[in-house]
């Protein structure tokens, strides 16, 4: 007989000789809630059922997430350690592997210091794991060089927050407040395919007659839409902002009154944009001066309104800038800190938001404390039982990383959870950096495209065999839950660096028992911090459904609206960003006469490592394309379906045409998701925001030829 699992009201069918399992999705920072179907006596995973009282998904879910449980138990997980012999991997047991890592760790930093070694870390992890990666690599390794993938991901957003607001948190208010507001100004969000569970609370919204603006060189399917699409050219959203500004303040929109009590460099930030009118930023722009107009009446006009964007806006050498704009747009109304309104970036990974705060940054340590803080080192130092004198200095960013490669000061490299064979800019580069290091160890279930590189791959667990906690986009901390035991001999990120620091010496600092002692760590470690999680326990996230940082103390609610009252600034004041549009590292040239960016599809999931593997993704999407106007096809004879040669500075690639007249006419677009030969960050440029050392995925010059 069948039974449900029933709660608010909603049924989930149990089937016979199943139970469910109660936990959230491993791809993007919305963490939609769901059931995983397990076999009862075998432990085998069977399928997955939506969450429907998950508050801020509510039982949505999108191709990824219902076929993301297929990965688990899929035929190409690594179960035995592998090492590399004669250029071929074979099985090994993990006391081989071991021993071979033991031994070149131990001689490349014999030879060359403890900074011949790095880490590159990702945030496809749990807080317990992305934490405890800092640690490992300063307390195991010793070593300053650690960075991680959220580099190419949320580190301007993340710039972009301090800079206006004083603290990095990705959303200023819960979710499903959304629902109420008036207004969405997204940019460079294309937010139907990359996040789409969220784009309910649009409807709702809309169905109460809220308008949408969106900017974005594409008209994606989400631009279709909207009341305006600003159709900018990439790279000129700091001028956009800057021009929307112009207006607000021209108009009459500005709340004085908050931006007098809450916000510093309003007279500054007057007579930066001045000079932006509607014109000088359709000029810059190539967005008419009629939506120009008609976006910034609407937005102010609207008594709630949320600015919101992701990766399109954030991956340029001036992202950071961007972010504050863009913020300040929204500080200019009055929004933030109130309900239903304020800002938002889409995170893009997982863990995007909590893995960014707690120590894998080459400069931070857990509770987003400054290395170069001496108190902060002094405070954590303590915490992880070293003396402050031992702690390393702050490293370079990920890209940079491989500039060290490349001059010899970093000799090995441990990169755990992470792709960046696909996912770093310039390839080319990456690749023969990997070839140049003397000793590679990677950390994953699935042989990456950077694994192949490898002298040692270890197995790693999936989300679904590991306990732990995630922060998802919104900034609320929730459970993920061991779904099944581990398969083969696969282990959890958190043992494999607790194994090798056993090795190094450094064991008595990875005692643990399992995933929570790490965490109750992990929460006094970040006491104090910006990023408090003092004050949030495992229990109380299953009680309350998820808590809110900054959290202090375990009687403190959580804050699901941020600066109430104050920003987390020296003088409790928003700092209005006054910065001019600066031009893209590379722009249209006689050589290279367009402009080529790039982006996801709602199939796939960064490097595609996972959902490359899963059939019915594949079928959906199984290449990359170069989506182009039909009029900038024609100039090259080019055909839907024709292939095409396109080549930057860097690289070149083919890949077949795919006509559309929902792009501008001089703009290519390729999805990311593939590696080798399809990798389009063979051609993407590393120009690197001088802040968050963001690459400019986003824009570069490119030139065409049919193939």
């Amino acid at each position: 007989m069948s039974k449900y699992l029933v709660k608010d009201g909603v049924k989930n069918l149990i089937k016979p000789g199943e139970k469910l399992i109660t936990t959230h999705c491993c791809y993007c920072g919305m963490q939609c809630g769901m059931h995983i179907r397990v076999n009862e006596k075998t432990g085998k995973v069977m399928g997955v059922e939506p969450r429907y009282d998950w508050p801020v998904t509510m039982g949505k879910m999108c191709p990824k997430g219902v076929t993301a449980y297929q990965t688990v138990e899929h035929k190409d997980r690594i179960l035995k350690p592998l090492i590399k012999k004669n250029g071929q991997f074979v099985e090994s047991s993990w006391e081989e592997a071991l021993d071979l890592i033991e031994k070149n760790f131990k001689k490349l930093q014999a030879e060359h210091g403890k900074d011949s070694l790095s880490v590159f870390g990702g945030v496809s992890m749990t807080n317990e794991k992305c934490y405890l990666v800092g640690k490992y690599a300063r307390v195991a390794l010793g070593t300053r060089y650690i960075d991680y993938n959220g580099r190419f991901c949320m580190s301007s957003a993340a710039g972009g927050f301090i800079r206006t607001f004083g603290i990095d948190r990705g959303s200023t208010l819960p979710w499903p407040e959304l629902e109420h507001s008036d207004c969405f100004f997204l940019a460079g969000s294309n937010t139907a395919e990359c996040h789409p569970t969220s784009i309910q609370w649009f409807w709702k919204a809309k169905d109460k007659g809220a308008k949408l603006i969106v900017a974005d060189p594409r008209e994606t399917p989400t631009a279709r839409v909207a009341d305006v699409h600003l159709d900018l050219k990439p790279g000129t959203d700091s001028a956009l902002a800057n021009g929307m500004m112009h207006l607000l303040i021209k108009e009459g929109y500005v709340d004085e009154e908050y931006v007098e009590n809450r916000c510093n460099n309003y007279e500054e930030l007057k007579e930066m944009v001045k000079n932006w009118t509607p014109e000088y930023t359709s000029q810059i722009t190539g967005v008419s001066v009629e939506k120009i107009i008609k976006a910034a009446h609407i937005y102010g006009m609207s008594p709630r309104s949320v600015v919101m964007f992701a990766r399109g806006v954030e991956q340029q050498s001036k992202g950071v800038d961007n972010v504050a704009l863009y913020s300040s747009m929204a500080l200019l109304r009055g929004q933030v800190g109130k309900f239903a309104s304020g800002v938002a970036t889409f995170t893009g990974q997982g863990n995007g938001q909590g893995g960014r705060e707690h120590g894998q940054k080459a400069d931070l340590l857990p509770g987003y404390r400054k290395l170069t803080d001496p108190e902060a080192v002094k405070y954590v130092s303590s915490v992880w039982g070293i003396d402050p004198e031992e702690m390393p200095q702050p490293g370079v960013s990920a890209y940079e990383m491989f500039d060290e490669i490349q001059k010899g000061n970093i000799r090995g490299m441990h990169v755990i959870c992470s792709n960046p064979a696909v996912s770093a800019p310039n390839g080319e580069y990456i690749w023969d950096g990997f070839k140049k290091l003397d000793f590679l160890v990677v950390s994953d279930f699935f042989l990456s495209e950077t694994a192949e590189f490898a002298d040692v791959v270890l197995p790693a667990t999936t989300w679904a065999e590991d306990d732990g906690t995630t922060t998802n986009t919104e900034g609320r901390v929730i459970r993920i839950r061991k779904v099944r035991e581990a398969l083969g001999e696969s282990k959890s990120d958190w043992e494999i660096m607790s194994l090798i620091a056993e090795r190094l010496g450094k064991g008595k600092h990875f005692q643990y028992k399992d995933a929570s002692e790490i965490f109750e760590e992990f929460r006094i470690a970040s006491k104090g911090g910006k990023a408090d999680y003092y004050g949030i326990t495992w229990d109380r996230i299953d009680r309350e459904d998820g808590v809110f940082w900054p959290c202090p103390s375990e009687d403190h609610p959580g804050t699901p609206t941020m600066f109430k009252e104050k920003f987390e600034t020296p003088d409790g004041k928003a700092n209005l960003a006054v910065c001019d549009w600066k031009e893209p590292g590379e722009y249209p040239t006689p050589e290279y006469p367009h402009i080529l960016t790039t982006g996801r599809v709602v199939f796939h999931y960064l490097s595609g490592n996972q959902t490359r593997r899963v059939d019915f993704l594949m079928e959906q999407c199984p290449l990359p394309y170069a989506e182009m106007h039909p009029e900038l096809a024609s100039q090259y004879n080019l055909l839907n379906g024709d292939k095409v040669k396109l080549t930057t500075r860097r690289s070149n690639m083919t890949v077949e045409v795919r006509l559309t007249k929902a792009i501008r006419k001089d703009t290519v677009f390729i999805p990311y998701h593939w590696g080798k030969e399809l990798s389009v960050n063979q051609l993407t440029n590393p120009c690197l925001d001088p802040v968050s050392r963001m690459p400019e995925f986003k824009v570069c010059a490119v030139k065409l030829q049919k193939a």
